[in-house]
């Protein structure tokens, strides 16, 4: 299996309360609203976007993404609104392995909810049935205490800190690691 197969075309995958689907240009806006948010992107790799242009330039890195059947995040749309919240997906696949990584963020008004646990679980369910991923991983920065608790919510355990672990923001941080394994696959 190789990623082209899989994100070649993204498929659009549901849950009770949102849908995930390929992002758009039309999203813009709504992307803007909450990616220019300080509290939101406060623990991501990313600066809050300043303008929408910010904004825009993302969405040509994703569309670029799908175009070249690489990974690409899914947009989350609020089912009742058809509004785009957030963006939940991989950020890396190594496929020899058969291990990935997920990575999201959410619209601070969706927050505390139990939406972002939603989405990723059916996230996971997506890479183990889908992708025949054995092991999915997910890390966080220490303070993110609000993604710590939606990896645990979704199953995964914790694994460890990670010292030093990526370097953002002018510094170098510490990263927590969970993980779950899927144990349908030998």
């Amino acid at each position: 299996m190789n990623v082209a197969d899989i994100f070649g075309d993204l498929p659009v995958l549901e849950t009770e309360r949102t849908l995930l689907r390929k992002i758009t240009m039309a999203d813009a806006y709504d992307m803007f609203e909450y990616c220019s948010d300080e509290a939101v992107s406060e623990y991501t790799t990313w600066y809050a976007h300043k303008t929408l242009e910010d904004t825009k330039v993302f969405i040509e890195r994703v569309l670029h993404a799908y175009g070249n059947s690489d990974i690409g995040p899914w947009g989350i749309v609020d089912k009742q609104t058809s509004k785009l919240i957030g963006t939940c997906g991989f950020v890396y696949w190594n496929t020899v392995h058969a291990r990935a990584e997920v990575g999201y963020a959410l619209s601070r008004a969706y927050w505390n909810k139990g939406i972002m646990s939603e989405v990723v679980s059916r996230i996971i369910d997506f890479g183990f049935r889908d992708m025949q991923l054995v092991r999915l991983e997910a890390r966080c920065l220490l303070p993110n205490i609000g993604s710590a608790k939606v990896m645990e919510k979704t199953g995964m355990a914790f694994e460890g800190t990670l010292c030093k672990n990526v370097f953002t923001k002018g510094m170098h941080h510490d990263l927590k690691l969970f993980a779950i394994i899927n144990d349908n696959i030998e």
